[in-house]
């Protein structure tokens, strides 16, 4: 008896040793063995793209604001700059469609003196027979034609206007100039010549005034005229 319970422990360790080193050959080979399931970046599995693929470009169809750039740099095609950023507001030549010109207007001349003046008075009408408006505005250039040679009239000093004359209608401007009370024979006057504002080109006039100017010692013209606009028609 005491040899078959010995023969039965004997068997038992075995088993016991046998099983221990089957379950320790199946960890070994559960470790050594590969996982099939792919391995996942953080970057990947909310689908950010890396720096790497980032995108560089704009949004397909976005644009910048008009006059602007792109975030590349580049120029948005068709932009413009903002409206007045560069240059001056339209003035009044370009409202009425452009400046006077010589042969826009009819000029005449005549004799507006007032009894009682110490000066003389000629007023000069520009009237418009363009047939459209135009802007004038400024000192006629003005000279008389004398004996002794052209005498050119000084500016008044009076401040400018701009202004639009309309188809058919008309501006005065006055030249003034002392009357010859001398005595004397005095400067003869044999014409008028009248350059308009910003114009080269003159309209040489029979002089409607006095005859004479008085002969003067000092320097300066003694003609002076004011800008457009500054008489009326019964100045």
């Amino acid at each position: 008896m005491r040899v078959h319970k010995l023969t039965f422990a004997a068997l038992a360790v075995a088993a016991g040793l046998s099983l221990t080193a089957c379950q320790n050959d199946d960890a070994d080979t559960a470790q050594a063995k590969p996982s099939s399931a792919p391995t996942v970046s953080s970057g990947a599995a909310s689908g950010a793209p890396t720096a790497s693929t980032a995108p560089t470009g704009s949004a397909p169809g976005a644009t910048a604001p008009s006059g602007g750039t792109t975030a590349g740099g580049g120029t948005v095609a068709g932009a413009t700059a903002a409206p007045g950023a560069k240059g001056t507001a339209p003035g009044a030549a370009s409202a009425a469609g452009g400046k006077c010109r010589t042969d826009d207007l009819a000029i005449t001349a005549a004799d507006r003196t007032i009894d009682g003046d110490r000066d003389r008075t000629v007023v000069v009408e520009l009237k418009n027979r363009s047939g459209h408006d135009c802007a004038i505005s400024g000192y006629a250039g003005v000279d008389l034609k004398t004996g002794a040679g052209s005498l050119s009239a000084q500016r008044s000093g009076e401040p400018v206007v701009a202004g639009v004359l309309k188809a058919g209608k008309s501006t005065f401007f006055g030249i003034s100039y002392p009357a010859n009370t001398s005595g004397g024979s005095g400067v003869r006057i044999t014409g008028l010549v009248v350059t308009p504002p910003d114009e080269t080109t003159s309209v040489t006039l029979p002089w409607p005034g006095a005859a004479t100017l008085p002969v003067t010692d000092g320097t300066g013209s003694p003609v002076k005229i004011g800008p457009m606009g500054s008489a009326g028609q019964g100045n």
